[in-house]
């Protein structure tokens, strides 16, 4: 069994870089995989492990340099990594915007609490995730930006603010994260009262007793690919030239070829990108077999 933590924490980390090499260390030794984001506003994660007590070091170690971590935890049958990959970023999601995380906090609202928020028609709720995320599972009667990736949620914003105004709105991720990003575009639309889902929508899943306002499966980013609202992984795979995710129906499309292309994205590539998937393809069946 695999033990999954995801955690976050947004506050000004001007040493950022100084952390890398202890924390691979650190993580190699617990044979801790999955992918660490460090930079000047705050670390986001979410890495798994199948050692005995090895995420919980990792919260104690992290707790030791940089102040208090909250991990949540999941677990899964099948390893959701290949391997560790930890980054520096400027950002801890890119925005396209010049707002640090830690200069906006929203008003956080538990999972039983973000249930009745949903459930009030008077409110506003707002899908910060990209598209084919939100195609997969969301929350109902959620407003979806139809975004293709999360720097082109300030635009989204922009145009609907008039919608907006003076409603109570409520926003939520996956973790979490982009909530926090999210809010100084809402900040300097004039939108203030901002309800954020604490833990985003796995701590959702993991902790409300009634599910009934969520639909369908959680997009994570990781080789589950999907998560069903008991958090067991889903029947989603995944496009490698794109990374979306397909269902069955999507996987018998005559655009699906195994790690080349998919429906999403057969027109968004060009002949040379498919070429170098193909090879990149052959080469893992080849390491594989």
């Amino acid at each position: 069994m695999f033990k999954i933590g995801t955690f976050y924490k947004c506050f000004n980390f001007p040493l950022y870089k100084e952390l890398e090499d202890g924390l691979r260390d650190h993580c190699t030794k617990r044979i801790i995989k999955g992918t660490i984001i460090l930079t000047p506003e705050g670390i986001n994660a979410t890495v798994s492990s199948e050692r005995d007590k090895a995420l919980e070091d990792l919260n104690l170690y992290l707790n030791n340099l940089v102040g208090n971590i909250k991990f949540r935890f999941t677990s899964s049958d099948i390893s959701p990594f290949k391997r560790l990959k930890i980054k520096t970023r400027k950002e801890l999601v890119p925005s396209g915007t010049n707002g640090k995380s830690f200069n906006h906090q929203s008003n956080y609202l538990t999972p039983m609490e973000w249930h009745s928020f949903v459930t009030d028609p008077e409110n506003i709720i707002i899908d910060v995730r990209n598209d084919y995320e939100s195609k997969v599972g969301t929350f109902r009667n959620s407003v979806i930006p139809e975004t293709k990736n999360f720097r082109e949620f300030k635009s989204f914003l922009k145009r609907n603010k008039k919608t907006f105004k003076n409603k109570k709105i409520g926003i939520f991720c996956t973790g979490g994260i982009r909530c926090e990003k999210a809010l100084y575009s809402f900040e300097k639309e004039g939108l203030t009262d901002i309800y954020q889902l604490q833990g985003g929508i796995l701590n959702f899943l993991s902790e409300s007793k009634d599910k009934s306002s969520w639909q369908g499966d959680c997009f994570v980013f990781d080789e589950r690919v999907t998560v069903t609202d008991e958090l067991s992984p889903g029947d989603y795979k995944q496009c490698y030239a794109c990374r979306r995710p397909l269902s069955e129906d999507d996987l018998q499309k005559p655009e699906y070829k195994k790690g080349i292309s998919c429906h999403n994205c057969f027109f968004e590539k060009t002949e040379s990108d498919r070429i170098r998937y193909a090879e990149r393809q052959k080469q893992y069946d080849t390491n594989k077999s």
